[in-house]
């Protein structure tokens, strides 16, 4: 392909910290112990939720989206990161950075509505418990879960074309450790202001909104678990919400800062390490806050653990 006049090229230059190289190997630790935590742990949710009956809930039918969500998530990314920190060529195909573009910012977006309806759903089993199955029935859930991967692709194939529809004039080098929209933008040789724009307010609709809702949804619920008079019911409601709201503040707060913060020369580093906080860190720490945090998983896997444990004696009996 040629490479002028905004052409496409046949590969792109992923810089990561390439120029502090001494990074590289504590960066290649990190990034792949997170990475089989973080296929273990989700698959580890995606499972439990799936073979114990007790975990057939919509709360746990939304849990088994996040975790699908965040494995897919993190192997759009970090096997090519892997690759590229041990390598001296740090290099991706033209094709591989769209696919990595259109997936990462599709399930990033997808991750936006998705604790949005989390939050919704808490809101309906503590301050509506009496019509919770009534409300929460299986074909909403299916329809809310269904709206927020369509949404998220949608919304990707729009930002990707714009991206990468814009002139770079060849150029090639993008200072990041994956295709991400601000980096390759950084890349475009015609001022993109407008863009920028259009993003900002894209942006705004897939973070600001659904961290509006989850804000009035657990002010609600705070008002109803105010009113139990049981130390112990409260203790239990503010439990259940409390997983769901330890990982919003993870992944809005720095997809926040990522998305709706001025550009700024000085936070260019920072941002490279946002990016992989909400991209490798968030997806990571997820299933451990979900597991730690909450006694009926806890309880799913133990009955798990012991029927296969009886399944194996009876087999060596």
């Amino acid at each position: 392909m040629s490479r002028v006049n905004g052409s496409s090229p046949q590969e792109f230059i992923l810089l990561g910290f390439s120029d502090r190289p001494w990074l590289e190997l504590p960066l290649f630790v990190v990034f792949l112990v997170s990475y089989i935590l973080t296929i273990f742990g989700n698959m580890a949710i995606i499972l439990v939720s799936r073979l114990d009956a007790k975990l057939h809930t919509p709360m746990y039918f939304f849990l088994t989206n996040l975790s699908l969500l965040d494995l897919c998530y993190t192997t759009s990314t970090v096997p090519q990161m892997l690759i590229n920190i041990r390598s001296t060529r740090k290099v991706i195909s033209y094709s591989g950075c769209v696919a990595q573009l259109f997936i990462f910012l599709a399930l990033g977006c997808t991750e936006c509505f998705l604790l949005g309806v989390m939050s919704f759903d808490r809101f309906v089993a503590i301050c509506r418990p009496l019509h919770y199955s009534v409300i929460m029935h299986q074909r909403l859930c299916l329809q809310l879960a269904a709206a927020c991967w369509i949404s998220g692709f949608s919304n990707s194939v729009l930002q990707s074309t714009w991206t990468l529809q814009m002139p770079r004039c060849g150029h090639k080098e993008v200072d990041h450790f994956f295709c991400e929209i601000p980096a390759l933008l950084k890349l475009s040789c015609v001022d993109t202001t407008a863009i920028k724009a259009e993003q900002f307010f894209i942006s705004v609709i897939f973070l600001v909104i659904p961290v509006s809702v989850i804000l009035v949804s657990y002010a609600f619920i705070v008002q109803a678990v105010l009113r139990i008079r049981s130390a112990e019911g409260r203790r239990k409601a503010f439990g259940t919400c409390g997983s769901h709201l330890i990982v919003v503040m993870l992944f809005y707060g720095t997809a926040i800062y990522m998305y709706l913060q001025p550009p700024s020369p000085a936070s260019k580093d920072r941002g490279k390490m946002v990016s992989l906080f909400y991209g490798i860190i968030t997806p990571m720490l997820n299933p451990l806050i979900y597991t730690l945090r909450n006694k009926e998983v806890k309880g799913a896997f133990r009955r798990l653990i012991a029927r296969n444990w009886s399944f194996m004696s009876f087999l060596n009996v």
